[in-house]
């Protein structure tokens, strides 16, 4: 008998428990869902980036091109790739598939392109580097809507540059 009652007491603790842990209704669960997903990401440019920036957009004005908008995704995945490419101590294109599917994720991104390099001093100068070469100016005249960018230093004073291109 007294076995019984311990299992009727577990029940109705049970009961009560998950009774206390429910939504009133779907409502609730939907509100905070677009709290998270409206959560945007952020990214502090530095002088040289946003004169790389620049620079690419007043080309691209020069040849009656739309500008490109700065995307902080974008320079996020420019950022890390740049990390990388110091890390090995090599300038690469490697793993940018994974780039261009975190993007497309991330920012509805139909496309993705990059420009990378390395050994320059001035922001002038890596534009000008890219836009003598044909496949990285076609990169920078491309139907592109958005832009992120990446600048680092490496220890022996190298710079490293990572430029994502996305349309969206």
């Amino acid at each position: 008998m007294l076995n019984y009652y311990k299992q009727l007491l577990v029940l109705f603790f049970i009961t009560t428990t998950l009774a206390s842990c429910s939504k009133e209704n779907i409502n609730e669960e939907v509100k905070v869902y677009d709290q998270v997903a409206e959560t945007k990401a952020s990214y502090s440019y530095t002088e040289v980036e946003l004169q790389i920036l620049d620079d690419i957009n007043e080309y691209r004005a020069e040849l009656g091109l739309s500008q490109l908008q700065p995307i902080a995704e974008a320079s996020i995945q420019a950022e890390d790739h740049t990390d990388y490419m110091i890390a090995k101590g090599e300038v690469s294109h490697d793993n940018f598939s994974n780039r261009y599917s975190e993007l497309v994720v991330e920012t509805g991104a139909k496309e993705v392109s990059e420009n990378v390099a390395y050994g320059y001093r001035t922001a002038d100068a890596v534009v000008k580097a890219w836009i003598k070469s044909e496949a990285h100016q076609k990169n920078i005249v491309g139907n592109y809507t958005n832009f992120g960018i990446s600048v680092k230093e490496d220890s022996e004073g190298k710079y490293y540059f990572t430029n994502i291109f996305l349309a969206k």
